[in-house]
């Protein structure tokens, strides 16, 4: 039995790919974590949706899993904490029913209604002037016009479904939905809601909705949750829950953050300029600032971070680790392969010998890792991935390592904007994420970066230590400025100078492929107007 004197948190990270649910100390040590897949429902005419009541059971059932094993007293667990993915909307009628499956972040339907509401006759990157200084004076950005943050989510809806849109009483993303599970309350941190662009975040201590932003969109107020600040506490834990998760009632549930705000905390790069990456299904390059800046040509901005009073460095890029399982699952172990699978891990595994093989730029091969579009630092979902520069002595180690290589061009390319953003060189990056457990991609992303690349302890949770870090410093056990201290890196990675010459040349190449092909995309990929 671990030392009962400790208290713990109960921190869930609801990701894509499907919920970890786990029991970490007040300082951020994880004593037990659980995982369940969920199923991704991708959509003709760029719908993706996940369905609420999979989370639900999959959350519950790994929550069970690590309770039953009994490792601590359940009178020492005092609190919950969910992150999850951002940027989903999940539509609920009166009674708390769902009424749809949950759009998630991919889904681009929405688009040509975000065009529309950001229509006029002076326009500056598709967006009318006067609304686009609107938006960005009030809330540091705008509405993508690839409909795949939360209003656009939204405003699908109400053209394409509007008897779902007229039923529904509450919009909620996908955390506040679980907070809702867990306390049968409807609110959400101002960080969570910050992708419907309807609040006003010019005082960071003040976010408000805006009426002038929701008539622009076109929404009515009562349709969303009111906003709380991350580190309020929203309730204790439903009397039927406690019971069946056999805890106590008085188990304090904690607003959160998403993932993207979470996961800055669970680096440890929680002091200004301090830069972290993440590698999951997709990818974010950021850090925490003391100011409020928009990049609107890169789709950077600078937005509520889940600490109270700061702001974080805002932008995703959407196909980062999912490039490997799709070279899994689609290309070299498709299901109707008459081969046996190997298991996913074992994969990964072996994708990490055969990249660490091949000499670095892969024979001058290049991956262009857009598989459903991309945000930054480009909004293009027409866009999409290749392999440049096959021969006949091109192999699979090859397109292997320049799967890995791709990425890291596309972070690269990232990278420039974001330190313009700051006006300064990130000298070190923390990496976090499943991507972070690869040492050869820890290697070429130092080489291709030219950084230095901290190897986080335990990459895939910083999710779930950031979760529980704010739910600690929510209740008192620790101060923000402790937990760069409880964040141990395992590895720093060097950039090799000798790598230098020949990723340069590529990475050059590599924006000339998105310059050279982007009219080629869009023709190829236009969608159908309604």
């Amino acid at each position: 039995m671990v030392n009962k004197r400790e208290k713990y948190i109960l921190a869930i990270d609801l990701g894509t790919s499907g919920p970890k649910s786990a029991l970490v100390s007040t300082r951020g040590e994880v004593v037990d974590y659980q995982f369940e897949d969920v199923e991704l429902l991708i959509l003709p005419d760029g719908g993706a949706e996940q369905r609420p009541q999979d989370w639900w059971q999959a959350i519950i059932r790994t929550l069970k899993a690590v309770l039953e094993k009994q490792l601590v007293s359940a009178e020492d667990i005092v609190a919950i904490n969910c992150t999850s993915q951002w940027s989903g909307t999940v539509a609920l009628d009166a009674d708390g029913n769902h009424l749809m499956n949950a759009i998630i972040w991919l889904d681009t339907r929405g688009s040509p209604y975000v065009k529309s509401i950001a229509d006029g006759l002076i326009k500056v990157e598709g967006y009318n002037l006067a609304k686009l200084m609107k938006w960005l004076s009030l809330t540091g950005g705008a509405p993508g016009q690839s409909g795949k943050d939360s209003i656009g989510h939204i405003l699908f809806l109400k053209h394409e479904y509007p008897d779902i849109y007229q039923k529904t009483y509450k919009f909620l993303e996908p955390l506040n939905y679980l907070n809702f599970r867990f306390t049968g309350k409807y609110a959400s941190s101002y960080d969570a809601m910050t992708l419907h662009w309807l609040t006003d975040n010019r005082d960071i201590t003040n976010i408000q909705y805006h009426d002038g932003l929701l008539k622009m969109a076109t929404v009515e107020r009562e349709k969303f949750p009111d906003l709380k600040r991350p580190n309020e506490i929203l309730g204790t834990l439903t009397k039927e829950l406690a019971r069946e998760l056999g805890l106590s009632n008085e188990v304090q549930v904690v607003i959160g953050s998403p993932d993207v705000p979470c996961a800055a905390v669970g680096s440890g790069a929680v002091k200004d300029y301090d830069g972290h990456l993440y590698i999951g299904t997709s990818s974010w390059l950021t850090c925490h600032v003391p100011y409020k800046k928009t990049d609107i040509f890169h789709g950077i901005a600078s937005l509520p971070a889940a600490i109270p009073g700061r702001y974080f460095v805002a932008n995703e890029q959407e196909t980062a680790g999912k490039c490997l399982t799709y070279l899994r699952d689609n290309i070299l172990f498709h299901q109707d392969d008459l081969l046996v699978e190997p298991s996913p891990l074992d994969v990964f595994k072996i994708f990490d010998k055969i990249a660490a093989s091949v000499p670095a730029g892969s024979n001058k091969v290049i991956f262009t890792p857009w598989l459903f579009g991309e945000r930054t630092p480009v909004e293009d979902h027409s866009v999409r991935a290749a392999i440049f520069n096959q021969s006949l002595s091109t192999t699979r180690e090859h397109i292997i390592r320049a799967v890995f290589e791709g990425v890291a061009y596309n972070t690269k390319w990232l990278l420039g904007y974001i330190e313009k953003f700051i006006n300064q060189r990130m000298e070190q990056i923390r990496f976090i994420g499943g991507g972070a457990k690869s040492e050869v991609w820890c290697q070429i992303l130092a080489d291709v970066l030219d950084r230095d690349i901290l190897q986080v302890h335990d990459p895939i949770k910083a999710n779930i230590k950031g979760a529980a870090f704010l739910a600690s410093a929510a209740l008192g056990h620790i101060n923000y400025d402790e937990i760069p201290a409880l964040t141990p890196i395992d590895k720093t990675f060097k950039p090799d100078p000798q790598h230098r010459k020949i990723y340069d040349e590529l990475f050059r190449e590599f924006l000339n492929i998105y310059k050279a092909n982007k009219k080629i995309y869009a023709r190829l990929n236009r969608r159908k107007q309604k």
